[in-house]
């Protein structure tokens, strides 16, 4: 991931902001030390910004495609009340092993529910409304993310897609990857359901809310 804004700035960003717990601190270090493409993990700015999120709309249950090592999922249960849900989707079963290790640890892990397997199979079988929707999976199948989870989402709730800008490479799309975060940006900016905004937060964040 090529950071779109200056390193330092972004430290500086972070140092002003509030911090993660030191389990996520951890889980981070954890990540890069241990895992392929570490630079997945969300990262204490992004999740003090979904963190917040949760808060300001004072969800409930929360919507996550794409767990990766729980770092993200443990940063939005944090925020949740208590009897509040995370339903987290991911297809990789070490991801989920090493996510699970330490959402064992966090008093807030009974608030998170993961669901093993291709999450656009896994969405089929999950009822109910939700607050938030956190899509953070393959690129690739964004666009159908979008269509199955905002038939989940409340009236005003939130779905926030990372990773909209691609490094930039939304700007010149050569890949099949960069393509289809063209193809969901564009969607989403034209979908009459939803108002949005493109945010150049980290790698890019896309907040939809669902008018209806």
């Amino acid at each position: 991931m090529i950071p779109l804004i200056d390193t330092k700035l972004e430290e500086y960003a972070i140092a002003h902001s509030r911090g993660v717990s030191p389990l996520l601190q951890e889980l981070q270090i954890y990540t890069y030390e241990h895992c392929d493409n570490p630079q997945m993990v969300t990262g204490p700015l992004e999740a003090g910004f979904l963190r917040m999120l949760v808060q300001l709309i004072g969800a409930r249950r929360v919507l996550e495609i794409g767990l990766f090592t729980g770092y993200s999922a443990l940063a939005m249960a944090e925020a949740l009340p208590a009897g509040g849900e995370l339903i987290s989707c991911e297809i990789d079963r070490e991801h989920c092993a090493i996510a699970n290790s330490f959402i064992e640890r966090s008093p807030h892990g009974d608030k998170i529910h993961i669901m093993l397997g291709p999450a656009l199979e896994t969405l089929d079988t999950i009822t109910g409304r939700f607050d938030l929707v956190f899509l953070d999976a393959d690129k690739e199948n964004y666009l159908q993310y979008y269509e199955k989870t905002l038939s989940l989402l409340r009236p005003g709730g939130l779905l926030v897609a990372d990773n909209t800008l691609w490094s930039g490479r939304v700007l010149d799309p050569r890949k099949d990857t960069d393509h289809a975060l063209v193809a969901f940006n564009r969607h989403v900016q034209r979908d009459d359901r939803v108002e949005n905004i493109l945010l150049t937060v980290r790698d890019g964040m896309m907040l939809v809310r669902k008018r209806t």
